[in-house]
């Protein structure tokens, strides 16, 4: 149920959390040269009136079809991670995020890179007049078609980079908060410092890897028309520094911050309602761990490992 109630979870987050991820994006990858967009105002106000409000909602269906899979690899790496260090500790905490991260990439990369192409596809169109791709799927298996799996697997080296460090971060970040904001049983204010606790952990994690991100969403987006720009990691790093400075790293970095703490949020929000709903709404959390349903204790109690 647990594992259920993280699924169900994530997806609201992805709901809720999609558009601004497709505004970053825009901001990331658009031309110094001829940009489109001033500002993430700016580009949520143009995407809504070019493209009309499914515009902000292209590429959905790779996150949606990704979450299981994300979420059973991080639920259970965590989960076995935690058991196998035997101590719940800040330091085991970020190294288990950090393991959990790394594997989950197998899923995360290519997953990410189908979203990146779906939302860049008919930028600035109402309706497109040739799209390259159908759906997320159709989109992995024409770039399949064409580049084999390397091609499906664009940016994998940056996504590790910045997921294995990203969710040891948001684990560790999540652990001390939730440890100095106190979370006592009788609380009634438990769920909000919990709410609060998992948001800024969210901030805290994009904001450690959030450079990388950049370099990630530019590779994955080089190719759109057949027209490669970087031959490699460094020289995408070194073609966007020359370009357009060091504040190159911080494109987008607005929308995802104001994206990250509600995602967090509505995640929360709804994996404890439904562990409360499963579990009979007047017993309530036994105890702190089972308010915390997508994160260190909680998962250290899942013992199967049918969640992998």
């Amino acid at each position: 149920m647990d594992f259920i109630a993280g699924c169900i979870g994530g997806a609201a987050g992805v709901l809720v959390g999609h558009p601004f991820d497709t505004v970053k994006v825009r901001l990331q990858v658009q031309s110094i040269d001829k940009p489109l967009y001033r500002g993430t105002f700016h580009c949520f106000q143009s995407i809504i009136r070019q493209e009309s409000l499914s515009g902000l909602y292209k590429g959905i269906g790779s996150p949606m079809m990704g979450l299981t899979f994300i979420n059973a690899i991080v639920f259970g790496v965590q989960g076995n991670t935690m058991r196998l260090l035997g101590q719940d500790t800040p330091t085991n905490q970020f190294l288990a995020g950090a393991a959990a991260g790394a594997i989950q990439c197998v899923i995360c990369c290519p997953m990410e890179l189908a979203k990146t192409r779906m939302q860049m596809q008919g930028t600035g169109e109402k309706r497109s007049s040739k799209k390259m791709y159908k759906n997320s799927l159709d989109c992995l298996l024409r770039i399949y078609n064409r580049e084999g799996l390397w091609g499906v697997n664009r940016g994998m080296v940056t996504t590790l980079i910045r997921e294995t460090p990203g969710f040891g971060v948001y684990f560790l970040s999540y652990d001390v908060l939730t440890r100095g904001l106190g979370c006592e049983p009788d609380d009634r204010f438990m769920i909000p410092k919990l709410l609060f606790a998992g948001g800024m952990a969210g901030i805290a994690s994009w904001i450690s890897t959030y450079p990388v991100d950049v370099i990630k969403s530019r590779l994955q987006a080089d190719g759109i028309g057949g027209v490669h720009q970087y031959s490699s990691i460094a020289d995408c790093v070194r073609q966007s520094i020359r370009r357009e400075g060091y504040m190159v790293f911080t494109r987008g970095l607005t929308s995802t911050l104001l994206r990250a703490f509600p995602v967090n949020a509505t995640t929360f929000a709804t994996v404890t309602l439904v562990l409360m709903y499963a579990r009979g709404v007047e017993e309530g959390p036994k105890d702190c761990e089972l308010a915390q349903p997508s994160h260190h204790t909680q998962i250290q109690q899942q013992a199967q490992p049918s969640s992998l």
